[in-house]
């Protein structure tokens, strides 16, 4: 588990374009002010992840590192090593880790997965998690910010680029979680077939009932025979209460928000 937070005069030091986000009890995080920051697809890909506490996993475009983080705060993973290609965020990936306890269980690498081989991560793994950027270059308005460009979109490698990496490092029977965009999940699944990573779990993510999938949670099996579980859809939001503004969620993904789990998963057990 991670350490207590840092007493105040423990605050690590911020640039000008930096702040310091509390994520829950167990987590803090520096971020760009005007940069990228993690969103609810970070947290639901975190609980997607079944408990593998013997593991050292990969995460593929860690940003911040805060998967990492959620993973290791729950107890999930043994350790991990936080790819990503903008030098920026691998520095913030080093310095999240130190100020959440974890400085020697995260090991961040400045790399781009069209590269990435086993070696460079100490051998083959048992666990590879990503949310890759989901938008073409060629869709799309050009952020003002190069790095939320590069963060979203394929600049650095697609999704197969990201399949292709994740079926290099990992081990026979090994597992690739992902989270992605549902009007792009046949691009997802082709790479993942292409790549002999056959998809075993699935979970589509509504805003509320009303409303259509704004992602899907995708977890496959390197080298598996094909047999998909296509688990019920999660709601996040409840309906809108007359005159309020705020949206409550939903009494599943609260529990989901709280556990870091969606609490219908066997853990695996599986040693690197």
């Amino acid at each position: 588990m991670t350490d207590l937070p840092l007493p105040p005069f423990q605050l690590p030091l911020l640039a000008e374009d930096e702040r310091l986000d509390t994520v829950n009890e167990k987590i803090r995080l520096i971020q760009k002010k005007q940069g990228l920051t993690f969103g609810t697809d970070a947290f639901l890909l975190a609980a997607f992840v079944k408990s593998a506490p013997k593991t050292h996993a990969v995460d593929l475009g860690s940003g911040t590192g805060i998967i990492p983080l959620l993973l290791l705060a729950k107890g999930k993973i043994k350790s991990a090593t936080a790819v990503e290609v903008q030098p920026a965020f691998a520095d913030l990936i080093a310095r999240n880790a130190k100020l959440n306890g974890f400085a020697d269980r995260i090991t961040p690498l400045c790399a781009n997965v069209r590269d990435l081989r086993p070696e460079d991560i100490g051998g083959e793994v048992g666990l590879v998690i990503s949310n890759p950027p989901y938008m073409k270059c060629t869709s799309g308005k050009r952020n003002e910010s190069d790095e939320k460009y590069i963060a979203r979109h394929e600049v650095c490698g697609d999704i197969s680029d990201f399949c292709a990496c994740a079926a290099r490092l990992l081990k026979h029977g090994g597992k690739f979680v992902c989270v992605w965009r549902p009007d792009r999940l046949t691009d997802l699944l082709g790479a993942m077939r292409d790549h002999r990573l056959e998809p075993k779990r699935m979970t589509f993510v509504h805003a509320d009932r009303e409303s259509e999938p704004c992602s899907v949670l995708i977890e496959a099996t390197k080298g598996a025979a094909p047999s998909v579980r296509i688990s019920k859809p999660l709601i996040l939001y409840q309906p809108y209460i007359q005159g309020e503004k705020v949206r409550c969620l939903t009494q599943e993904s609260q529990t989901i928000y709280d556990t870091c789990s969606f609490g219908d998963v066997k853990p695996n057990d599986q040693k690197d």
